[in-house]
Formats: C-alpha cells, structure tokens, sequence
C-alpha cells in the first residue's frame, strides 16, 4: 500500500530536469510519482524510513526512470538500507550512465562492512568521470574505509592534497577538513586533529558538520546552548 500524499504536494515543487524525466509517463502517473519524490526530498533528513516508503512507491509506478532509482537510493542509504542502496544506485547509473552517485556508493560498500570494496570504487575507472567535489566526497570515503581497515596514517595521508589547505575554501572544504581531523585523531595525533577541527569549524558556517562540538570536546570546553 502507498503512503498517503498530503494535499498541499502537488509534484509542481519537483526539479524541472527531474520533471522532464517524467515527461514519458502517462499524465496522472506522472504526477504521482512526482508528488511521491516531492515527499522524499521532505522527509529525507528528519523521517527517512517514511522517505524510503515514497521512493519505493515511485519506484513501483516508474523504475526505467533514473530520477526514481537515484531517489530511491538515497533514500535507502539515509535510512541505513545499504544493499537496497545499492542495488537502487546500480540501477540509476545503469539507465542513465551518471557516475555522481559513486562516493554514496563506496559509503554503503562501508555501510555493509566491506571497506576493501569502498577502495576499489574509489579507485576504479569510473570514478575518474567525477568532478572536483566528487572526487573530494570519494576521497573522503576512502579515507574513512582505510580507518575501517585499521589504518589511521593511511587514512591521513590519502587527504593531503591541494584541497587540504585552510586558505582554500569550497564547499566541501568542512567535510574534507573534518575527516582529515579525524584521522589523525586515530592515528594518535591529537593536537593536530585539534588544529583540524579548528579549520573544519572556521570553514563550516551551515553547522553541516558537529566540527565545533568536537573541537570544544578535545580541548575540554563546555559549550551551553542557547537556543
């Protein structure tokens, strides 16, 4: 049975390309599906199952379309569904040859405890088709499943690049500087990881990571909330 579809959704809110996918649908599918992934994007941060239950009912009434699989997938990997993530992803990327969803894809290979496959997607051929934050998203994964592996230093070394640098700010420069911090908290370096923290907190000015709960943590400060 499909989840009930508020009636303040009416589809219209969806992504004009996501729309123009949905154009060879017949009318009235269309638009539900469109309003089901109008609901996706809603409750993806805050309900995810209850988004995964919309994707699936777009994926039931348009699974050819990439948009729906891609959704799906994100969906699923929000709600720590890892191999119904992938397998979505695969799906996406098959239809539409879109190589974007490949860090998501390395994560959920983490996800499911195979971090020897989250580096061979980082390494593979495909991932040289990503752009700049893309491959930065990836590297980040990788970092991560080299500290899976119990590899600290190497998770380290694998972030030192032109994009590790404080002065040089993109947007995922928070999450770059956050995992670089993290793995030399594993590596048993401290104080650096608290100088990375530090940059990770200066650069991240939507609170998109907790760098700055982190950095008061390490140097033992309390941090009171005001709100």
């Amino acid at each position: 049975m499909e989840p009930v579809l508020p009636d303040d959704v009416s589809g219209a809110e969806l992504d004009r390309s996501v729309r123009a996918e949905l154009a060879s649908l017949a009318a009235v599918n269309s638009e539900t599906v469109a309003r089901h992934l109008v609901m996706v994007a809603r409750l993806l941060d805050e309900a995810p199952e209850a988004a995964y239950a919309h994707a699936v009912a777009a994926r039931e009434r348009a699974g050819r379309v990439g948009a729906v699989r891609e959704a799906a997938g994100l969906a699923a990997y929000r709600a720590g569904r890892f191999a119904d993530a992938l397998s979505e992803l695969r799906a996406a990327r098959r239809i539409t040859g879109d190589q974007g969803m490949l860090p998501v894809m390395a994560d959920c290979e983490r996800g499911l405890g195979r971090p020897e496959k989250a580096l061979e997607v980082a390494n593979s051929q495909q991932a040289s088709a990503l752009d700049a934050a893309g491959r930065v998203e990836l590297l980040i994964v990788a970092s991560g499943a080299r500290r899976d592996m119990g590899q600290p230093e190497a998770a380290a070394l694998m972030l030192q690049g032109p994009e590790l640098r404080p002065s040089r700010r993109r947007a995922w420069s928070p999450r770059l500087f956050y995992a670089y911090a993290e793995a030399l908290l594993a590596a048993g370096r401290p104080e650096e990881a608290v100088d990375w923290f530090g940059h990770a907190a200066a650069a991240d000015e939507t609170d998109e990571t907790d760098a700055s709960e982190r950095l008061a943590e390490l140097e033992g400060v309390s941090i009171i909330d005001e709100e």
